[in-house]
This record gives C-alpha cells, structure tokens and sequence, in this order.
C-alpha cells in the first residue's frame, strides 16, 4: 500500500560535510531571497521582496473568491472580494522576514528551505482590518485560537494538509492585522497570495497565510501541523519546543562596492565610503545600530537616518567609513526597544528559526 510517507521524509539534519542536495536546491529555485543590493528601497517592489510558497500556488478567481469566517462564532459569514473591497480600507508599510532566514549558516544545518540572510522585503499592504469582521461574526467569550486556512495544498513531513496557521485571539484582533488585497499599490501577484492574504506586522512570514480562504474560530487551541509541529524552537526531535511568533532584532549590511561573481566577496577603492543598511524587530522599535569593519573585534554607533514609516516597517542606518587597502569584514547588530541585541554567536535550534545572527560581509579593498 503506497502512502504519504513514500514521498515525505522526516525532517534532518545534514551530516557534518553534506553538502546542500538537489532537493534543497529546488526549493532554493523556486523560493528567492531579496537581492542585497535592494535594501536601496524603502518599499521592496514585488518582484524583488522575498518569497515562500510551501506547496504550489493555487489557480483562484478573484471574482468568485469567497472568505468564510465559521467556526464558533454566533453569525457565520460568506463574504467576497468586492464585500471586502467596500469595507474601510487600510494601508501599512510592513516588514516581512521568513521564519527560517539564516538557517543555512547554522551547523549542522537542518535541511530545507536554505536560506542564508536575504529572505525580507518591505512592502506596503492594502486591505481591511480582520478585527471588524470577527466581532461581527461575534465570538464566544470563551474563543482562544483563530485559524487562517489557505488555498495551498501539499504533504509535509508525511501529513497531506491545506497550508493552516492560528493566531490567539488577542493577537487577531489587534487592529492593524489585515486581509490584504493589494501590495504596493497593485493587486496582489500569484506568488504574493492572490487574491487574499493575512497580515500580520511583527510577526515572522509564516503567520502571513496567502491564498486565504477561511477563517476559524476556536474554543482549544489550535493543533494543526504547521503550529504544534512545524514553527517550534526546539533542541531536538523529541523536545516540544516553544512557538515561533514575533520578528528577533536584525540589521543587514546593503554591500557596498562591486561583487566577484562567484565568491560575492565585495570589492571596493579607497576612500570615504558611506556604509548604510536597514533595521527592524518585531519585539518593538530598534534603537541602536552598531558597525563593525574587524569582524567583530570593536563596534561604532552608526546614525538611525530619518524615521520609520511605521511602527512595522525597516528603517535605514548608515555609517561614514574612509576605506584603506585591506582586507575587512563588515558587520552590522540591531538592539530594540525591548533590549534584544542581535547575537554575534547564534544559539542554534533544530529548525533553523529565528537565527538573527549578525550578517558577515567580506570587503577587499584595493591599493589604490
């Protein structure tokens, strides 16, 4: 009898000097990172903001696309895009980082989706506030999750699943979580959740479930593959581990200078050189920006230039450096409001999640 399990692995770790595999290299293929170079931006253009799609993007009609909202509420609602649409709309500029950036620089490294430190993009989402309709539906007193199913169908890990994530209840009904409909001005591309997506600022990519179709209210809590299994810090295959929730502190160095192709190692002249990047945490807002060209050895204070566009979005940084020939490695660290501080040395966990280790950017700079 063929199941499942004949085409879903359980997950792993790579042996010491196991290289990345083909299957990884698919997935790599056709999940994309952000290109360094576009932390120029202050919003990412779509084509350019970071990707993940679990299973395959779903063919849907945003004519005929319909989100429920059921479970164990008092009034089940049917509701369209145009219905949504009509209801009062909303824009935010919006952070979004894949849960498992950097997974491929931890050892040993979990396999899959291996992402090294570009999955990020900073877009502005449209839609209308989820919180209006989940008091219209009205909710029990006793209501603890709210589950987000989308139109994406696969197996993981030997379960055949509708790609589902819950939020609690507090968390989506705070009033900036939306149902998006559009990003940066234009209806929502295929790959970004056409027609509908959840978002969920502050929090890491995987709470932002494209493709969505219903919304679920729940009495328990939510035990669907994607929370009590997936999305978990943990040490080992047995520990429980806790949930993956909100974006750890980070700040990334936009290269400067010119690339080898092969090596990235950046290539550079003498001379004033303006260093700069971006910052965000989902904890709270980022207060201090450190650099470093010694790989560590000493930091600088670098200016926080300009303001946020909100509470959610990346702000730049930027540092003034007068590069001499040599051999550097740059690096930048976010601490928040909060007091996190981005590690130099990164805790590892068995999923690869929330690996805010500071990025390592190796400059040359030439004689003359």
């Amino acid at each position: 009898m063929t199941t499942v399990d004949d085409v879903s692995g359980p997950s792993r770790l790579a042996e010491p000097d196991e290289a990345i595999s083909a299957e990884e290299l698919q997935l790599a293929a056709r999940n994309h990172g952000i290109p360094l170079e576009a932390l120029r931006y202050d919003v990412t253009p779509a084509g350019l903001h970071y990707l993940l799609i679990h299973y395959d993007i779903p063919d849907l009609d945003p004519a005929a696309h319909v989100l429920t909202v059921d479970g164990a509420v008092d009034r089940p609602l049917a509701v369209s895009l145009a219905d949504l649409r009509a209801r009062p709309r909303v824009s935010h500029r919006v952070t979004l980082e894949c849960a498992g950036n950097g997974r491929a620089l931890l050892h040993p490294r979990p396999v899959s989706q291996p992402w090294l430190v570009e999955a990020v993009g900073n877009a502005e989402w449209t839609g209308t506030p989820l919180a209006p309709l989940l008091r219209e539906a009205g909710l029990p007193a006793d209501a603890v999750d709210v589950v987000f199913t989308g139109a994406d169908h696969g197996v993981e890990r030997g379960v055949e699943q509708d790609y589902q994530r819950a939020l609690p209840v507090a968390e989506a009904l705070r009033e900036e979580v939306l149902l998006a409909y559009e990003m940066n001005g234009s209806p929502l591309l295929p790959q970004h959740g056409a027609p509908l997506r959840l978002i969920v600022p502050g929090w890491y990519g995987m709470a932002h479930v494209k493709w969505l179709r219903s919304v679920s209210v729940l009495t328990e809590e939510f035990t669907g593959y994607q929370n009590a299994v997936a999305y978990r810090l943990r040490q080992d295959a047995e520990d429980p581990g806790v949930p993956v929730t909100r974006i750890e502190p980070r700040a990334l160095v936009r290269p400067p200078g010119f690339p080898d192709f092969m090596s990235r190692t950046r290539v550079l002249r003498p001379g004033p050189c303006v260093l700069d990047g971006r910052t965000w945490s989902g904890h709270a807002p980022v207060v201090s920006v450190e650099v470093t060209i010694d790989g560590g050895t000493t930091w600088t204070a670098a200016d926080l230039a300009g303001s946020s566009d909100g509470p959610y979005a990346w702000r730049r940084w930027r540092h003034e450096w007068t590069a001499t020939p040599g051999r550097y490695v740059l690096s930048a660290r976010a601490t928040d409001a909060s007091g996190r501080t981005q590690p130099v040395e990164q805790p590892w966990n068995r999923g690869g999640f929330a690996n805010n280790l500071v990025q390592r950017v190796e400059v040359v700079v030439l004689e003359g």
